[in-house]
């Protein structure tokens, strides 16, 4: 399943730094870790269990920066099955 620009736009946003952040999109539950800066780096993406866990799809994201602290890579890619 590819992730929709809604999605990536929504994911695109500054969140509390170094935290994992729950919420509902487009019927799917979403859960997602946040890097030091506020970056969303790690998202599950599914229906979420009654433990807490989320049964789906997990992503991961690369950011990458110049020299100059200016951004010239920002990627999310499937990495597997969540459960």
């Amino acid at each position: 399943m590819k992730l929709s620009p809604t999605l990536v736009k929504k994911l695109g946003q500054l969140y509390a730094p170094s935290t994992m952040v729950d919420m509902v999109f487009k019927g799917n539950d979403l859960s997602f870790k946040t890097d030091e800066k506020g970056n969303a780096i790690l998202l599950f993406i599914g229906k979420k269990m009654e433990d807490g866990n989320i049964k789906g799809e997990r992503y991961a994201r690369t950011l990458k920066y110049d020299r100059n602290g200016e951004l010239i890579k920002d990627h999310w890619e499937l990495k597997g099955k969540a459960t």
